[in-house]
């Protein structure tokens, strides 16, 4: 093969290459973050524990995560509101929890006793102790959770993400990476939800 024929073909090669780079990285993706790379569903909800509203949507989401199981994953994320007393310390707890394995437990036990605890001027503490202990949680790991600076600033980091997501209340939703809209029941998820599926 003579030398000028080597070239061409090594410059045919270059130029193939670089080509297909260019398609390859060039491609748009069209699909809405946050969905993982199989097609799933994702929906992240912004709650705050003390929130009667975030209480009242509960049980749909429950219903809802039953219904898809691993077709949709939903994230709860915390947005404890700041004039909400014990909020901040609520999501502490659940993250408390979280850290033996109970998190969604918690999360279940603080919406059941809300009326009792929620709205309350004095700290919570003592209640929010006593969840952990019908849970069967280990009691000196818990308040030592409590307590954790790092458990308290990923609480708090979990709020300014949503703030910057553009979350102004709560519960608020998100159907892979659009904000929903609208009163969040379980026929209005679900049918969100679907959209996305289909």
């Amino acid at each position: 093969m003579s030398k000028n024929a080597r070239l061409s073909l090594i410059i045919v090669a270059v130029v193939a290459v670089v080509v297909a780079g260019f398609f390859l990285f060039s491609r748009t993706d069209t699909t809405a973050a946050p969905q993982s790379a199989d097609g799933k569903v994702t929906v992240v909800e912004y709650l705050d524990l003390e929130c009667p509203s975030c209480r009242a949507a509960h049980p749909g989401v429950e219903k809802l995560k039953g219904e898809y199981g691993d077709r949709v994953t939903f994230d709860v994320r915390h947005f404890p509101i700041p004039s909400h007393r014990n909020a901040e310390l609520a999501a502490v707890a659940v993250e408390a929890a979280g850290a033996q394995g109970k998190r969604d437990e918690m999360i279940k036990v603080m919406f059941e006793a809300q009326p009792q605890w929620g709205g309350q001027q004095t700290s919570q503490r003592a209640a929010f102790r006593l969840f952990a202990e019908q849970l069967g949680l280990d009691q000196a790991a818990f308040e030592k959770a409590l307590d954790d600076s790092a458990l308290r600033t990923r609480v708090l980091a979990s709020r300014d993400e949503g703030s910057k997501a553009g979350v102004t209340g709560t519960p608020t939703f998100f159907v892979n990476g659009t904000k929903f809209t609208g009163a969040p029941t379980y026929d209005a998820l679900k049918k969100a939800i679907e959209k996305e599926l289909s």
